[in-house]
């Protein structure tokens, strides 16, 4: 069983600020950073023309920092401080710009796209911490930026520029609210096995990964258990499928009612389940399986008027005993898996140690 070569959706879902993953954030801000630093070239050479020289510099010193940004982003630990510094640099300029009418009179509609910016670059918490309060600086600035309300026009305009804002930042609000749900339901089916509610296939193995990972920089063990229901076919066959779900869903209760909060579970495909129980030793997790097996096969399953009875077998490999690669770990506790089959099943097998059916064995390696 290999390791699957796609990322943790979970994961990168949860480390992302934003519908943006990282790399996706860094590459937009490198195309702000040039067409923001090219406008305010151009901005300040019509300032200059303008006769506002004090500007025009604060603009090219501005824009020089962006062109040395876009070399610096890419690789930089510190993007969030970099997304920060332009948001507010910026959003502060414009500001600043709706207060000297002569330099622009159309600078208040940079207030209308705070809050694209904000959620698309930090997501819905802090794009809205963020572009809220400029938002609403931006619509008193208009205010004073109108001098006074003279008349139903100017009252007009100022009524324009508060319900755009307003509509804005609410309508984006609710679009990032409901794309996250989206989001999260998606990486919900994609981890889920549909049947059992478990952790699928690919879910587990990212455990597995993450798992190891976490166990090489503490130095702690864990155990990898496959589990597989004995002559499941049967149940299939004689029964029907209906009946074969049923065990499975009652199966995958019993697995979840007995781990802890820290062990993971999963069902790998058709009658198999995995099992990574955390900081346990070989000889804890081996009680820990007996047990469990022991309660599946005293376990009486109603399914109309039948009574349906399963036994299941399970093989265990340790980290870092048996292997320190998801790869080798899924190889051995495989091999115990099927060395018990063979034993006759409902048994307990573990690497170095011969299984014996139904019981706690003990003897010579395998």
């Amino acid at each position: 069983m290999t390791t699957p070569q796609h990322p943790d959706l979970g994961a990168s879902l949860e480390q992302s600020r934003s519908g943006l993953r990282d790399t996706h954030r860094r590459s937009l801000a490198r195309t702000l950073f040039l067409v923001t630093g090219s406008a305010l070239v151009i901005f300040g050479c019509l300032q200059i023309l303008n006769g506002y020289l004090w500007l025009a510099a604060g603009e090219f010193m501005a824009s020089a920092v962006l062109f040395f940004g876009i070399t610096r982003v890419n690789r930089t630990p510190h993007l969030q401080a970099w997304i920060y510094t332009y948001l507010v640099t910026g959003f502060t300029f414009a500001l600043f710009i709706m207060l000297v009418p002569e330099a622009s009179v159309t600078a208040f509609v940079w207030v209308l796209m705070m809050p694209v910016l904000a959620y698309l670059l930090l997501g819905k918490k802090e794009g809205f911490l963020l572009s809220a309060p400029f938002m609403v600086a931006g619509c008193v600035t208009f205010y004073f930026h109108l001098e006074f309300i003279a008349n139903a026009g100017t009252m007009i305009d100022l009524l324009n520029m508060v319900l755009c804002a307003a509509l804005m930042l609410g309508f984006i609000h609710l679009y990032e609210t409901r794309r996250e749900e989206a989001e999260q339901r998606l990486v919900t089916l994609a981890q889920t096995d549909v049947l059992t509610g478990l952790a699928n296939r690919a879910s587990f193995q990212n455990s597995l990964g993450r798992t190891i990972a976490e166990s090489a920089r503490s130095g702690t063990g864990f155990a990898l258990v496959i589990m597989d229901i004995d002559h499941f076919k049967l149940v299939n066959d004689t029964m029907g499928h209906d009946a074969g779900d049923h065990v499975l869903r009652n199966i995958s209760q019993r697995l979840t009612e007995r781990l802890r909060t820290t062990d993971s579970v999963g069902r790998l495909g058709g009658e198999e389940f995995g099992l990574i129980l955390r900081d346990v030793k070989p000889e804890d997790s081996f009680e820990l399986m007996d047990e469990l097996r022991q309660r599946i096969a005293d376990n009486r399953l109603h399914y109309g008027e039948a009574v349906i009875r399963v036994t299941a077998s399970f093989g265990i490999a340790h980290y870092p005993e048996h292997g320190t690669e998801a790869e080798t770990l899924f190889r051995v506790a495989d091999h115990c898996l099927y060395s018990g089959k063979r034993a006759g099943r409902n048994t307990v097998a573990r690497a170095g140690v011969s299984p014996v059916r139904g019981q706690r064995f003990a003897g010579g390696p395998v």
